[in-house]
């Protein structure tokens, strides 16, 4: 099942620059994948945990480099949070005037580059999967963005390579940290190895500070952070709504995945920076946020400020908010994703986006009205979305750490982070009333909602968002073994 989560949509993506159907063929490409990852997530066998489905195809075997593919909850999640986005962004995808088959084959390469990153338990190619998912990026944003596209498209380029770099430095140093024995690439063998502590804590700090900048670039951590929202402004539609909701969920995993288990020495040490600077994200970037005056820009800088709670939950270091972190992935892909597909259809009538040329829409735009504000409210963090059920958890999480010689550091840093809540109900309300209330427009007329085909994409991600935020339960007890294993004892 996970070869074919990853290798349809790579298919589908030749198959479409070769001359298939594009807009059909991403289409099936991308339900073909939610149904396979909704049947993995139900043949997931949760009482066993561990990893499970899984399969191997040496490579290099000297080096114990092979194609290896498993996957436990966490995995699983981040599959079913791809495939779910990638529905959607295919299926809101406007009408592509120029290099169609180009386009969706760009959105198909990141959708298999984030599957493959998420589903790989091999360093070398969960590596590689990810610069898979990067390229198609950056050749979105640069031939189909909109406004200050070129200079966008180059920013990015920049960052996420200068990140790149040091993520593999990082990983080569992680790999050269292990006993000469038991050096391997297999991610499954090294988290059975760092249960016996097999890297001396002397030599965990270098590692895990290339892994936390490299990642943290990537994430977009503060003050790394001022490529996103120019190239979620200018990039087209689908293309923000699979880097903000998915691919930048990369790094995150990532730290989760190798840099918390393999380096607990490390991120002791370097927690008093990373703790720093999540603050400068939910705090800094949050009144940036505030100062904002074009909704896409207001959702780029959100989707930044965001990314401080989350890694708070991973500072914590703990079974509660380390799973809150993992959770909280999941529900602000949805949320954001789903955003950004609204923000594209108001951007039909607004290019610009600018609140000074929209208002009064809740009338002649129903629908966008109500769906916008559910969103919104997700954002925020209300009960009743999955946001704030994984907020919570990061919160307690965080105010009791496993690292207690360190307990008040944590708990001002979630303190500052509480502040947050208050800073994003404040910029996404001013969103919604600058956008739907107050008086209706001359030319509202013009202002339509979009036809009902295209509004299901919204409908599922905000659907999605409100089952797993009333019945949090279900998504927290897949997640909450991987991250009990993942954690040192």
């Amino acid at each position: 099942m996970l070869n074919l989560i990853i290798f349809i949509p790579l298919l589908a993506a030749f198959a479409v620059l070769l001359g298939a159907p594009a807009r059909k063929s991403a289409l099936a490409a991308a339900a073909a994948g939610l149904v396979i990852s909704l049947f993995a997530l139900f043949s997931y066998d949760a009482s066993k945990a561990g990893f499970q489905f899984a399969s191997s195809t040496p490579v290099v075997p000297e080096w114990d480099l092979k194609f290896l593919l498993a996957a436990d909850g966490l995995s699983l999640v981040m599959l079913l949070l791809t495939n779910l986005v990638t529905l959607a962004a295919v299926w809101i995808t406007p009408l592509v005037e120029k290099r169609e088959n180009i386009f969706y084959a760009c959105l198909l390469f990141i959708t298999a580059g984030a599957a493959g990153a998420f589903a790989s338990q091999d360093l070398f190619f969960f590596y590689a999967f990810h610069e898979l998912a990067l390229i198609p990026t950056f050749l979105l944003i640069g031939l189909w963005g909109s406004g200050q596209r070129h200079a966008a498209a180059w920013k990015i380029t920049i960052y996420l390579a200068l990140g790149s770099f040091i993520l593999l430095i990082g990983l080569v140093d992680l790999y050269n940290a292990l006993p000469a024995g038991v050096r391997t690439f297999d991610m499954i063998k090294l988290q059975q190895l760092a249960s016996a502590h097999v890297i001396p804590e002397a030599s965990q700090t270098r590692p895990y500070l290339l892994l936390l900048v490299g990642f943290g670039i990537l994430i977009s951590l503060f003050p790394f952070h001022s490529w996103a929202p120019t190239a979620y402004a200018s990039a087209p539609t689908p293309a923000a709504m699979l880097h903000a909701g998915v691919l930048k969920k990369f790094g995150l995993y990532g730290l989760i995945r190798l840099a918390v288990p393999l380096l607990p020495a490390g991120a002791q040490h370097w927690s008093w920076l990373l703790l720093t600077l999540l603050v400068g994200n939910v705090i800094y970037v949050g009144l940036a946020t505030i100062a904002q005056k074009k909704l896409d820009m207001t959702l780029g800088y959100s989707s930044v400020m965001h990314m401080g709670y989350i890694f708070l939950g991973i500072a914590a270091f703990n079974l509660v908010g380390v799973t809150g972190a993992a959770v909280l992935m999941f529900a602000h892909g949805l949320s954001i994703a789903a955003l950004f597909a609204m923000a594209g259809h108001l951007r039909k009538f607004s290019p610009s986006l600018a609140y000074e040329t929209m208002g009064g829409l809740g009338k002649p735009m129903p629908f966008l009205g109500a769906a916008f504000g559910m969103a919104a409210f997700a954002s925020i963090g209300l009960p009743g979305f999955a946001n704030f059920s994984s907020e919570i958890l990061v919160f307690f999480g965080a105010f009791k750490p496993a690292f207690t010689p360190e307990a008040g550091s944590y708990q001002l840093a979630t303190a500052f982070a509480l502040w947050g809540v208050v800073i994003s109900a404040v910029y996404m309300l001013r969103a919604y009333r600058a956008i739907f209330l107050g008086g209706v427009r001359k030319d509202s007329t013009d202002w339509v909602d979009p036809i009902f085909s295209l509004r299901l994409p919204v409908i599922l991600l905000l659907a999605t968002l409100m089952i797993t935020g009333f019945f949090p339960g279900g998504i927290v007890n897949l997640v909450k073994p991987s991250i009990e294993a993942l954690l040192p004892k």
